[in-house]
Order: structure tokens, then C-alpha cells, then sequence
């Protein structure tokens, strides 16, 4: 495989060179707001895992960064590879924190979730929703994590609720880009970036001050 091979998927990009896409390298600074604000917070120093969801956030924004300013395939790699282990992680977490299961159960609804997003994505043809179609099961999952915590009136729902409220809207701004390129010469897909960084924040947010809660503290 050609790792500096070209790939222009978006309408921002319509020669080789790093400034090139400036709108979609410019809006990933929403990444590392997220990042930042989280990090306001004053998240618990001894909680490891929260710091990794937020170290990935900070490396979400690199690689993305890194992806439109070289637009080939090691960047893409280094831009699709943060977003895919933060999904599963923050899963992870919530299962462990928020539904409150233990490590084996968490672990192992992890594992078939991303089973079943893999399964889902593969069976579909990638250019469906202009390659969008692969993030589909991580809205479905906060919408059912939603749901769930809900029922359990535990208090990080309606944050993550809100969370694939935004969700929905930035994977439209992503999946419209190459459509109204004849419009908008520089695309929609920088929108997604800013509103990924609100969903990002927010998914950081629900942990930071709902991940500590014991089961016992819990509204019941």
C-alpha cells in the first residue's frame, strides 16, 4: 500500500498541498477546545481512564489536522484511528461507570458492539451517506446508552442524550458536503468538525461529573 498516496474526499480539497483545506484543518481547533474545557473542569486526577478519553480527544484533533493538510493515507489512518479507539473507550467507560457493570460484562458488550458496527458498516457499500454510514452505530449506541440511563434515571442521560442530538446533526453536515459542492465551494464538512467537538465535550463532560457516582448515590 501506497502510504502517501492522495485522497480527496471532501470539497475543500481540490489540489495537492498542505493549506488546501483550509476551513476543515482550521475547525479541528474544536477538538482541542473540547479537550480544554474538559480539562477546566478540574476532572478527578486519579481516574486514568477519564484522562486516556481525554488524551484521545487531543488526538483526535492531530490526526484530523494531519489528514487535511496531507490528505493521503497514513494521515487518514492517524485521523480515522483516535475516533474509532474514543468511541469504544468512552462505550467502555459508560458501561463501567454509568450503567455500572463489572469489567468482564463491560468488556465483553464492547466487543460485540463493535462486532456488530463492523458488521454493519461491512455490509454496506462505504460511499453510502458519503462515508458517513460508519458512524451510524455510534449514534445508535448513545441513543440506546441514552435510553437506558433514562429508565435508571441516572443523571449523565440527558448530556449524552444532547450528545446524539448534535451527533445527528454534524453527520448530515458530513453527509451533504460533496452534494452542494457546486454551492458551497468550501463544503459543510468543517461543520462537522465544530459539532463534533461539542459532542466530544459533552460525552467528556457526562463523565467528569457523573462517572464517580457509586451505584449507591444513585437516584432511584
Amino acid at each position: 500500500m501506497d502510504w502517501f498516496a492522495p485522497v480527496a474526499l471532501y470539497c475543500e480539497r481540490t489540489a495537492p498541498g498542505l493549506l488546501n483545506e483550509p476551513l476543515n484543518a482550521i475547525s479541528n481547533l474544536a477538538f482541542f477546545a473540547a479537550a480544554a474545557l474538559a480539562i477546566v473542569q478540574r476532572p478527578a486526577r486519579r481516574d486514568l481512564f477519564l484522562w486516556i478519553l481525554i488524551a484521545l480527544v487531543v488526538l483526535i484533533g492531530i490526526g484530523s489536522t494531519a489528514f487535511h493538510m496531507f490528505a493521503n493515507r497514513w494521515s487518514l489512518l492517524a485521523d480515522t484511528t483516535p475516533i474509532a479507539a474514543f468511541i469504544y473507550a468512552f462505550f467502555l467507560y459508560a458501561m463501567l461507570r454509568f450503567v455500572a457493570l463489572s469489567w468482564v460484562p463491560s468488556v465483553a458488550i464492547t466487543v460485540l458492539f463493535f462486532l456488530a458496527s463492523y458488521a454493519f458498516s461491512a455490509a454496506l457499500s462505504p460511499h453510502l451517506l458519503n462515508g458517513s454510514l460508519g458512524y451510524l452505530p455510534a449514534l445508535a449506541g448513545l441513543v440506546t446508552l441514552s435510553a437506558i440511563l433514562f429508565a435508571r434515571r441516572f443523571p449523565a442521560a440527558p448530556l449524552l442524550l444532547a450528545a446524539a442530538g448534535v451527533l445527528l446533526v454534524s453527520l448530515t453536515f458530513r453527509t451533504i458536503d460533496l452534494a452542494v459542492c457546486t454551492r458551497i465551494p468550501a463544503g459543510t464538512h468543517f461543520l462537522w468538525h465544530a459539532l463534533n467537538g461539542l459532542v466530544l465535550y459533552l460525552a467528556l463532560l457526562s463523565a467528569i461529573r457523573f462517572g464517580g457516582l457509586a451505584p449507591s448515590t444513585r437516584d432511584t
